[in-house]
């Protein structure tokens, strides 16, 4: 069977409330904003990508690092940005909240 998703493993990070993180925790199947590249000397992105974060505990919370499972659309040409060790980031809109690190892919 062929896949619509690109699964991954990955490292989450949530940065602190008072470095611009959340204010409260994520719940699992959250979709926040993936943004894996920046324009040229700027904070703007080149484009945000749909992922659903899923993991097993209640919460992760703001300062908190935890093992998740990521599952992209693939109809949004990510494969290329997919591989082990990459970092991206985790938006609000134009607030970064957060980073993960792939870990492990799963299904490309």
């Amino acid at each position: 069977m062929i896949s619509d998703t690109i699964d991954i493993k990955a490292k989450l990070t949530l940065y602190p409330t008072e470095k611009g993180g959340r204010k409260t925790g994520i719940k699992t199947d959250y979709r926040p904003n993936h943004v894996f590249e920046y324009k040229e000397n700027s904070s703007d992105f080149v484009t945000t990508y749909i992922g659903q974060i899923e993991f097993e505990k209640e919460l992760i919370l703001p300062s908190e690092t935890e093992n998740v499972k990521v599952r992209f659309l693939k109809h949004q040409n990510i494969a290329d940005l997919i591989e082990k060790g990459r970092i991206w980031w985790i938006h609000e809109g134009s607030n970064k909240i957060g980073e993960a690190e792939i870990t492990e892919i799963l299904t490309e």
